[in-house]
């Protein structure tokens, strides 16, 4: 295959328009037009689907996925030749809010030493994270997802515990002679693709649907459960003192879901893979 067919189909994917991916290349869009073309023509199949943005089809992730491992092992090639002076790769990883809001942390710290990369944090739920490293948008990802992607080196990380939590206003307000009324009690979620709070319910044999407000922020889901907004699942390393001075209480005592996290990368023998890994791997010693 020609790698500057390659080269324009990742160009044209990522950066949205022919017009665009022309101006990263140095070319005329009319260049562009023509190594899709030829890309296309030489396998058979479309790759790119015409629109606003421009998005991959099947095949076309197939290709754009090796497109980008080319690419990742070309830019450290060229770094090790020029003797550390090149220009910086991009290094794109998908995590999901509640790590990056916690454990994840000391993995920006790591990086502010890293000078032949630079970052591109996807921020992505768990469950569904896997789903970006088939189609080749990131090359590693903090997962759920047990089995490895194809293509993929699978590594477990530990567990996150999520607590039911609340403002003791809000569980006093909703609790009666039988207990916390489930049904009428508002809960939080993060956003729709978010299962804590709608497992802990249906264990609970709660088949009504309670008020819901939806906050996609890690840290704005925090405070608005401790405003009494709702509750909700939180991590336990994001509690804080919470518990201890009793802003928030648990709602269950004994209830707790661990939710399995692992660290997926693509099966390179790449150094800044590689880098990167380690240092994900020494962050997620907190976890349990």
């Amino acid at each position: 295959m020609n790698f500057e067919h390659l080269r324009a189909l990742s160009a044209v994917v990522e950066e949205g328009t022919f017009e665009a991916a022309a101006d990263r290349l140095h070319i005329s869009p009319s260049a562009v037009s023509q190594r899709i073309k030829a890309l296309e023509n030489a396998e058979g199949q479309i790759m790119v689907r015409r629109g606003a943005p421009c998005t991959p089809t099947e095949p076309g992730a197939v290709l754009l996925r090796m497109a980008r491992q080319v690419q990742l092992l070309e830019s450290e090639a060229r770094h090790t030749l020029a003797g550390g002076s090149s220009t910086r790769a991009t290094t794109p990883v998908a995590v999901n809010a509640d790590s990056l809001a916690t454990w994840f942390l000391p993995v920006l710290s790591d990086a502010a030493g890293w000078t032949d990369s630079t970052l591109d944090l996807h921020v992505e739920d768990q469950d569904h994270s896997a789903r970006l490293l088939r189609s080749g948008d990131v090359i590693a990802a903090v997962t759920a997802e047990p089995a490895p992607v194809n293509g993929c080196r699978v590594q477990p990380l530990g567990a996150m515990r999520y607590l039911p939590v609340a403002t003791p206003e809000l569980r006093e307000r909703f609790t009666g002679a039988g207990g916390i009324d489930w049904e009428a009690m508002p809960v939080v979620r993060f956003n729709a693709k978010d299962e804590l709070q709608r497992r802990f319910l249906r264990v609970r044999g709660t088949t009504g649907d309670p008020p819901r407000h939806t906050v996609p922020s890690s840290e704005a889901f925090l405070a608005a459960v401790r405003a009494g907004l709702g509750w909700g699942m939180l991590p336990e390393l994001q509690l804080g003192t919470d518990l201890d001075d009793g802003a928030l209480v648990l709602l269950d005592g004994r209830a707790h879901e661990d939710v399995l996290l692992y660290w997926q990368a693509w099966k390179l023998d790449s150094e800044r893979l590689e880098r990167i890994g380690a240092s994900v791997r020494r962050a997620a010693r907190h976890l349990r």
